[in-house]
C-alpha cells in the first residue's frame, strides 16, 4: 500500500526516501493511479466534506459525497476503454485535466467488446483507442469518437452504456464521480450475474498453469458456481420485485390532477437528464457565454451552462483513430506493480493488443491456415458473453421465470 504523501513526493521528484514503495519506479517511465477510493471511507471522521459535493445541483436531489468515489493519477495515467453496465456517471474534475474519449452505445460492435479481464459491471474494448490497430480491428474505423478535455470545475455527464477511455494529461489529476442508479440496472444485474457464472465456470475449468490472469485486480477471487447461482437468483428476484413495485406505483391514483402532471414532468426530466444516449453532456460552472449561446441552451434541463460534447470531426479522427497526444501507449498492457488499488504502470506500454497468429496456427509458408486455426477459450467467451447475446439470454431467462 502507498500513502497520498508518498505519491505526491514521488510525482514532485522529492528524495526516494520520502516516496515509499514508489521509489522502485522512475517517474519518467511510470505513471500511478488510485481508483475507486470511496469518499465516505476516506473522510469518515469529517462528514462535513460530503456536503461540499452537491450532485443535487445537477438534478439528483439528496446525493452527496457519501455516494462518490475519488480518483487520483499522475500524467499518462489512463483507464482502458470500457462501458459501465450500471447507471449513468457524473464526473467532477477537481485538479488537473483529463481527456475523455467517448463512444455511443451504438458503436459497441465496432469496439470489439470482451469480458477478459473480468470485472463485474465493466465491459472492456479490445481496441487500444489511443493507437488503434485497424488491421486487427477494422470495424473500429466506423466508430464515432466524442473527445473532450475536462478542466477543474467542470462536470461531465456520461449517459448509460457510453464507452469511455480516460487519460490524465497534467502532472497530478484529481476527480470525483458518482454512479447514478437507473431502473434499467435491475435487468443489467441479471445480465451481469449470467456473465459472471459463465466466465467463472469456463475459465476455472482451464489449466491454472496456463498463467492466464483473467481476473481484473478489482476482483479478489473467482467465486464458486454455488455462489454465482445464488447471485443470479437474487438478481432475478430483485428484477421482478422492481417490476411489481413499478406496477403498484402506476396504479396508485394521485390526489390531484396537478400532482399527476408534476410527477409525470419530473419523470420525463429525469429520463432526459440521465439516461438517453443522444450525446454526452459537459456541465460547467464557468461563465462568459454569449447571449445567443445562453439563449440557445436555456431549454436544456441543467440551464445555460450545459455544453454538448460533439462527435469528433473526420479531419481530427482519420480512419476512426483518435488523436491523444505524442505517445502511443497501449492502455491495456499492464507492466509494473500496483499497491492495493494505487497502480504504478510503465508509461511507454501500458492486456496486449497484439493480434499476430501463433506459430502453430501457420502453415510452413507462413500464411494462415483456416482449417487448422486453433480457437482459444477467450475466443469462445467473447462470443458467449457478448453483450447482445447476454441481453437475449437474460430476456429468455426472465420470460421462463415469469411463466
Amino acid at each position: 500500500m502507498a500513502t497520498l504523501e508518498e505519491f505526491l513526493a514521488w510525482s514532485c521528484g522529492q528524495p526516494s526516501c520520502l516516496s515509499g514503495p514508489f521509489s522502485c519506479y522512475e517517474y519518467s517511465k511510470y505513471w500511478a493511479y488510485a481508483d475507486y477510493k470511496y469518499i465516505a471511507r476516506i473522510f469518515e471522521d469529517k462528514p462535513e466534506i460530503f456536503q461540499d459535493i452537491r450532485w443535487s445541483d445537477f438534478g439528483f436531489p439528496g446525493r452527496s459525497g457519501k455516494e462518490s468515489t475519488l480518483w487520483i493519477g499522475s500524467e499518462g495515467a489512463n483507464t482502458p476503454c470500457h462501458l459501465d453496465s450500471y447507471g449513468c456517471n457524473l464526473v467532477l474534475q477537481v485538479q488537473g485535466r483529463k481527456r475523455w474519449h467517448l463512444f455511443p452505445p451504438g458503436d459497441t460492435s465496432f469496439l470489439y467488446p470482451t469480458r477478459i479481464p473480468y470485472e463485474e459491471s465493466s465491459i472492456f474494448s479490445k481496441v487500444n483507442v489511443a493507437n488503434p490497430d485497424l488491421k486487427c480491428f477494422p470495424k473500429f474505423r466506423n466508430a464515432t469518437a466524442h473527445v473532450v478535455t475536462l478542466s477543474p470545475g467542470q462536470v461531465l455527464l456520461v449517459p448509460r452504456h457510453w464507452w469511455h477511455y480516460v487519460e490524465s494529461i497534467d502532472p497530478i489529476t484529481i476527480s470525483i464521480n458518482s454512479w447514478i442508479e437507473l431502473d434499467a440496472d435491475h435487468k443489467a444485474r441479471v445480465e451481469e450475474a449470467i456473465t459472471r457464472m459463465l466466465v467463472c465456470a469456463v475459465k476455472s475449468a482451464e489449466n491454472p498453469s496456463d498463467g492466464d490472469l483473467w481476473l481484473n485486480p478489482t476482483e479478489v477471487e473467482a467465486t464458486s458456481h454455488e455462489i454465482n447461482l445464488q447471485y443470479l437468483n437474487k438478481a432475478v428476484s430483485a428484477y421482478f420485485n422492481c417490476q411489481k413495485a413499478s406496477v403498484s406505483e402506476q396504479a396508485r391514483p394521485s390526489s390531484t390532477g396537478a400532482e399527476q402532471r408534476t410527477s409525470a414532468s419530473c419523470k420525463r426530466k429525469k429520463r432526459k437528464v440521465g439516461c438517453e444516449p443522444e450525446g454526452c453532456r459537459l456541465l460547467t460552472r464557468e461563465f462568459g457565454f454569449s447571449t445567443f449561446k445562453a439563449e440557445k441552451l436555456q431549454k436544456i434541463p441543467f440551464g445555460p451552462h450545459l455544453i454538448e460534447v460533439l462527435p469528433q470531426s473526420q479531419e481530427t479522427s482519420s480512419m476512426g483513430a483518435v488523436a491523444v497526444g505524442s505517445d502511443s501507449r497501449d492502455p491495456h498492457e499492464n507492466e509494473g506493480g500496483h499497491f492495493g488499488k494505487l497502480h504504478c504502470t510503465r508509461k511507454q506500454s501500458v492486456m496486449s493488443n497484439d493480434c499476430e497468429m501463433p506459430a502453430h496456427q501457420m502453415d510452413s509458408d507462413s500464411s494462415p491456415n483456416a482449417s487448422q486455426t486453433a480457437l482459444s477459450t477467450n475466443d469462445l467467451l467473447d462470443c458467449l458473453v457478448n453483450p447482445h447475446v447476454i441481453s437475449l439470454v437474460a430476456q429468455l431467462l426472465l420470460e421462463r421465470t415469469r411463466v
